[in-house]
Formats: structure tokens, sequence, C-alpha cells
């Protein structure tokens, strides 16, 4: 004999019963069976809904009435022959009519007691199962109806005990005598000790199930819903979570108990001890492996079985010295709500036994706190305790597996793994059977922390990075083209997978929290919202995603003001915009603080050499304890460009102009030529050397007129090359009669750093460097003579998001 249960989804119309129905037949061919079906999907809330509409007296509750008729009505048309179909109509409406009678009752009388709103949410089941026997009967199953009010008896003020020696010489009495192949029963439903109806709580059509299969010594209790077992998470918020296929009735109850919805936790007690397997099965893809449940898992090699949680948590605190060393006072506080039926789902107390803090459903905290700030009113009186604080807005997240056993490390990597991604912990608790981890959190960061815990836990080391970039121009639109050239690559080499989920340029923003496509970019760019750097800040904040980092590829002041925010957040911030860094020492030590606070990645190699290791180099030798003396180089790739270009025959316009179509100069190439770009570059490089410094303590020897660098717009500027090209030929001249070349320069020794164009001899390691490149010399104490040398290309859009590319696998792979 196997006991299988139908959940609210399964039979939601005549479609899905049809389903069923098919399943009961299939199962039937070689077993007797009984059969729970719960009410219609979403009727038992219409049912309640009806009943709290008429105790307001709102007449809303004759439509709410007139709504759960007709889908009761469309199911009997649907599934019944027109023939047979009068009977069945006429008993369900006598039924309905039965509850219109109470609802009336209700309305009249603007009250809506325990006992009325118990028999008002039975009727989904009994309709259900009443349709459900005529429609299986129609299709020549053997099939016998039995009401469960008849069998299942609960105990007196208890939620869900049952009394079970009654129960069980019911059952077996009905066992006895029952001729049928199959046995329909209504779930939810019962009656308590002196015959009054009752129900076994939401969810209790499972009870009602594991109770009959304890009975009946069931060889197997079935429970049909709509998804395909228990998940390692709960697939609606974690995109990548698969069936378990085999679990513990210890973890099931567990699982059950905080959160997972599959399966109803008292379920599991009825079944346990006659170690009765639980399969739980798709309705929907029947073919499905599904869930078994059993006492013992030996095969899985994993530690974590599953992760899981409790939304609407409230957390409830006492703190005070009137605590320390009172025996009795935990007898106090929980016989307190035990008296108020308030269940406590999660304890934690420190061991000074300063400070206690609980974790209770959201709708008890407010009566919670009032019968405690009563019950402790003398101790906060005398200032022994503080009054009883209560925090919204928390859940509960845990992990659960029977393998976390005495398996080191887990508490770390989960605690640590959080607070990655800026997820607070405001309270932990774990059994010393080490089955189950649970933290408390805010509520609003429940999809991160599963999404990063189940990556963690569950996913083949395959890491989703989420990118919000900024500045889709030259560098932006290299940068998206690299990612998804190396889509693959990264996935399967490096196993990571990254998505852009916001996208801006200056005009427009667009985001996406499943990933923006990026052959179609550019068109989804075009229809987003108008661009604010600010409105972008908090679209990335409220999206609240893990391992997400914000990517600027622009020029922009005011968007280097908000890097701050953003690592404030626990969003790490990969930018090629030297101005952040460049600002005022007190704004870059601010970022750099708030990096190590948040344990977040600020990276900005991009703003020295493009794609060149140039601060990645410096770092590693001053953390290997080497000393830096002097740094010498040729940090413009833009002006390197220019000066190796610059001959007779040509203008310095010309050469400039090419520059800047080519993709070398900033936008407004006054900001490389003036030196400005340099000097910021050196300034950075100083400061990563550990010298605080301005950038107006930069010596900066320009070679532009006086003219140009006063000139407001890149036209007036270029008009200014044009008019000045006898300067810069003069400039030419000099260099080649000392047959040296004209190389852009950046020093800094002895806590002091310049900038201006040199003449650089045939001996010299500048002297031969071509195209754009970039080179610099590090003296130290462990390169004093010859020194460390980094070269290579130092400008252009492809180096440049190239760099910024590799800041992005460096913190994927950190």
């Amino acid at each position: 004999m196997n006991v299988l249960k139908f959940g609210g989804s399964s039979v939601a119309n005549a479609t899905t019963i049809e389903n069923v129905i098919n399943i009961i037949k299939e199962q039937s061919k070689t077993k007797s069976l009984y059969v729970v079906v719960s009410a219609m999907g979403g009727v038992t809330d219409l049912l309640l809904q009806a009943g709290t509409e008429a105790s307001t007296n709102n007449e809303n509750y004759k439509k709410t009435l007139a709504e759960i008729e007709k889908r009761h009505l469309d199911a009997v048309k649907n599934l019944i022959p027109v023939i047979s179909q009068s009977a069945i109509i006429s008993k369900v409406k006598s039924e309905l009519n039965v509850l219109e009678s109470l609802c009336e009752g209700v309305f009249l009388l603007s009250e809506l007691s325990e006992k009325t709103a118990a028999v008002i949410s039975s009727f989904g089941e009994l309709l259900s199962s009443y349709i459900i026997a005529e429609a299986a009967k129609v299709k020549g199953l053997d099939i016998g109806l039995k009401d469960s009010r008849d069998l299942i008896v609960k105990t007196i003020n208890s939620k869900v005990a049952i009394d079970y020696i009654e129960t069980n010489h019911r059952i077996k009495a009905f066992a006895k005598d029952n001729k049928n192949k199959i046995s329909l029963f209504p779930g939810f439903v019962a009656r308590t000790q002196n015959g009054e109806p009752t129900t076994l709580g939401r969810g209790g059509s499972d009870f009602t199930a594991a109770i009959l299969a304890a009975a009946i010594d069931a060889e197997e209790l079935q429970i049909w819903t709509d998804v395909s077992g228990m998940y390692t998470a709960n697939p609606k918020l974690v995109k990548q979570a698969k069936p378990v296929d085999h679990i513990s009735y210890q973890e099931a109850m567990e699982l059950s108990h905080f959160g997972a919805k599959v399966i109803y936790p008292p379920t599991i007690h009825p079944v346990l001890d006659r170690n009765i397997p639980i399969l739980i099965k798709n309705t929907f893809a029947p073919e499905d492996k599904g869930t078994l449940i059993t006492r013992n898992v030996s095969d899985r090699k994993t530690p974590v079985t599953g992760i899981s949680h409790i939304d609407n948590i409230t957390i409830i605190s006492l703190e005070g010295s009137g605590m320390v060393g009172i025996p009795g006072f935990s007898k106090r506080l929980f016989e307190a709500l035990f008296l108020e039926n308030i269940n406590v789902i999660l304890i934690t107390q420190a061991s000074s036994e300063h400070s206690i803090c609980l974790a209770v459903e959201a709708s008890d905290a407010k009566k919670a706190k009032t019968i405690l700030d009563s019950t402790f009113e003398f101790e906060i009186s005398k200032r022994k305790l503080e009054p009883v604080k209560i925090e919204n807005d928390n859940a509960i997240v845990a992990l659960v597996g029977d393998n976390m056993y005495h398996h080191q490390g887990l508490s770390g990597k989960m605690f640590s793994t959080l607070g990655k991604n800026n997820v607070n912990i405001r309270a932990i608790a774990q059994g010393a059977s080490e089955k189950n981890i649970s933290v408390i959190i805010e509520k609003k960061d429940i999809k991160k922390a599963l999404n990063t815990l189940h990556e963690q836990f569950f996913e083949v080391k395959t890491k989703q990075l989420n990118l919000f970039v900024t500045g889709v121009g030259n560098v932006g639109s290299k940068l998206l083209s690299q990612l998804e050239q190396q889509k693959i690559y990264l996935k399967d080499k490096l196993r990571l997978k990254i998505r852009i989920v916001g996208l801006s340029n200056s005009k427009k923003m667009f985001f996406d929290e499943n990933g923006i496509d990026l052959h179609e970019w550019q068109e989804k760019l075009n229809k987003g919202k108008k661009a604010n750097a600010q409105d972008f800040f908090n679209q990335a904040k409220e999206m609240n995603l893990r391992n997400s980092i914000f990517v600027d590829n622009t020029a922009n002041p005011d968007i280097a003001k908000i890097y701050k925010h953003y690592l404030a957040e626990s969003m790490a911030v990969v930018t090629c915009n030297k101005i952040a860094c460049a600002d005022e020492y007190s704004n870059y030590e601010e970022l750099q603080d708030l990096s190590r606070k948040f344990n977040v990645s600020f990276l900005y190699e991009t703003n020295v050499g493009a794609g060149l290791p140039i601060i990645d180099t410096l770092n590693n030798l001053i953390a290997s304890g080497d000393n830096i003396h002097k740094i010498q180089a040729v940090l413009s790739g833009s002006l390197n460009f220019v000066f190796n270009n610059y001959k007779e025959g040509v203008t310095f316009y010309d050469i400039v102009k090419q520059a800047q179509q080519e993709g070398y100069t900033e936008p407004d190439p006054k900001i490389d030529l003036s030196g400005v770009d340099v000097a910021r570059k050196i300034l950075i490089l100083a400061r990563e050397s550990g010298r605080i410094m301005e950038l107006n303590d930069i010596e900066n020897e320009s070679f532009l007129p006086q003219e140009s660098l006063e000139t407001t717009s890149v036209k007036d500027f270029f008009d200014s090359l044009k008019k000045h090209e006898s300067h810069f030929n003069y400039i030419l001249n000099e260099a080649h009669k000392k047959d040296c070349r004209l190389k852009y320069v950046a020093q800094y020794e002895n806590g002091k750093a310049k900038v201006g164009l040199q003449h650089i001899p045939a001996e010299h390691p500048f002297y031969n460097l071509e195209g754009s490149d970039n080179i610099v010399l590090f003296f130290t104490d462990r390169y004093p003579e010859q020194p460390l040398i980094v070269k290579g290309a130092g400008a252009g859009a492809d180096v440049t998001a190239s760099g910024i590319f590799a800041d992005i696998i460096r913190i994927g792979k950190k």
C-alpha cells in the first residue's frame, strides 16, 4: 500500500486534475492506494479572504464566494460528462450554500472566531476531494471517498498535536472494512477530541497523508507537488539550484523547518518511527526522479545538502546585568512566550549571559514584546534590564547537511562568503550536532545570500561576476567586445561567468538582472532611461547582486566621486579614470580605507600604463619588502606616439590630430599634451610607493605655448597648435642638434616628482621607445644600478580595455 498526496498546484483546475487521475490510475495497477488531496490551488486563501471580508462587513465577500463557486463548477463541467453533471453540481452547490450561510453569519456578527475560520477554510479540501473522486469514477477507477474528519483526531488547545491512539484506532478500523482499490481523503481537515471541526494548519494535507501512512504502515509516502523534489536552494531565487536525489529524515526536517515549502514540517514525524520512505515527485513531470527521504544516506560526499531560509523574521533582544548568573531567567523568558503560543525559531546567548537574542515570526513580534516587557517589568524598572528591543525585516538562512558534522571550516567559509558580498550577519546559531548552521540577515539580502552560498557550496567552482559598466566609447565598447569574445574561454578555463547587468553612457542607462545580451547592447542602451551617475549607483545598490563590480571607462570627475559609495556597499570598483586616485590625498586615502574596511577590490591598473602591470609590479616590490628610491618613466602613450612621429614634413597639428583619431589621446588632447595626465600618473605611483603627495606638488615643465594652455575648447586648442608650428619645430630641431630624441618623462626621486619634455641620448633606455609604448624604470634596494623595467604598449582603446579586463579577472579569481 502506498499513500499519495497531491498539493493545491496539482489539483488547481480540470487539466491538472486529469493529470493527477492518470498518475493514480497508473499506480493503482500494481498497488492499493490511499490518496490525499489539497484544495484547488489558491482556494484556501480565497476562503479565508471571504471570511475576513465578511467579519469586517465588507460585502465583497459575496464576489469572493462567487469566484470560488465558478472555479469548482468549471472543474465539474470540464471533468464530468454532461449526462452525469446534474447530481454532482447539485452536491457542490449544496456545500457552497452552507459556506455562504456561514459567511452571512460572520457578516451579521462582525466576528470570525477561530473555530468558524477552521470550518470555512475546510471547504476547499472537502469540495476538491469530492469532485476528484467523481471524476475518477468516470474514468473507471475503483475509488471511494472518505472524510478525514472521521479519522483524524486532534488534541484540544493545540495547533498540530494529534491524539494518535484514537486516530490510529479509527484508521485501522476503516482499513479493515475498506473494499476499494483506491481510497481518497481530503487533506488538512480533522476534528478535536470533543468532535468539533478543525484543521491541521496550512500545509496540513502533507500531515494528513503522513498520519495515514504511519497508521497503515505504508510501503511509501509520495508527496506530489509542482517541483521535482527538494532543491539545494529555492529555485525561484537561485536559478542554478538543482534537485537532491536522496536526503535523510533529519535533513528534510531541517530544510522544511527553514522554509523549504515542498514538505510541511510535521509531516516527517509520523513516518520516521515507522521508517517509511517519503518520495517527493513532480505532478507535471512524473518521469523526473524526485527526492527520496529515508533514515540514512550513505553515498553523498558533499558536506552541505541544502540551503534554506525563512522570510519575515523579527529579532527580539534582551540585554542587561540583571540576567548575569541569575538561575531561572531563561525559564521565565520561554515560559512567558509559551503561554502565549509564540514559537521561538532561533536562540542565541552570549557566554557572558549579558544578552539573549530570539527570532520569532514577524506576526508574533508585537505580542512578544508586550509579554516580555510585562514579565520583566520589575527588572526593567530597576534598570537591571533594558526594555525589550525588536528589529523587523530580517530573515534566517541555514546551511543543512548530515555530513557537516566535524567538517572543518564550513562556518568560516559561510561567514566569509557572505561578508565579501556585504551581507551583514546579525546572529548565529549552530547546534552541537553540526547539522545546521543558521544566521540571521536583513531580509533585503536574501536573494544575494542564497546565490552567493549556493555558488560557494554547490556549483562547480564557477564564479558569477555581475558588472555595472559606465562608459561605452572607445575603451568601453572594446571591453564589451573582449568580454563577449572570451565568454566561453572564461567559463571553461577560469570558471568565471561574467554578466553585464548595468550599462550606461552619458545619455542613457539600461539594466537587466539576467544579463544584457552583448550582441544587442547598443539597441538595449538606446531604449534605456536617462543617465545619471547617482541613479546608476542607486539601481546597482537596489539590485543587490553578489560579486558586483562597477567598471568606469570614462574620464568623468562626477563619476569618480561616487566610487566611495560603491565600495561602502561592498561592490568592487575597476577604473581607467585617473581622477579619483589623483584627487586630493584625503580622497585617495578614503578609497583605500574603504577597500580594506569592506574587503572589496579597488583596482586601477590602467590609470598608469593602460594594459601594462606597472602598479601591480610596484605593489609586489613593496609587499615583498623592497624600497623604492627612484622611478623614471615615459607614461604617456599618446605623447610618445606624437613625438615618435613628429618629423620634418609633418606638422605638429597633423600628428596630434592623428593621435586623437586613433584613440591614443583623451577626447580633449590638451589633457595629454599639457602634462596633466602624466603628472596624475606619477602622482599615483608616488602614492602607491607610500608618499603623501598632491598634484600641485609635482613640477610640470610644459612645452606648450601659454596661449595653447589657456584655450577653452578642443577646436581652439587645435587652432593654437597650427598657429605655433614654429615653436614645436624649434623644439624638434634642438633635439636633432644633440642627436637626441624627444620623450615626455616623469620622474619620482627623494620624495619629489616632476614631469617634462627631455632630450634623450642614444644610450638611454628610453631612446628606442617606439610607437605608443610606455616604459617604467624602478630603482630599488634590490635594483640599485640596473633598474627593474616594465615596457610595452601604453595607449589605445584595445590595450586599455584589456587592462580593465585583467583587473576584472583578478577580482574573479580572488
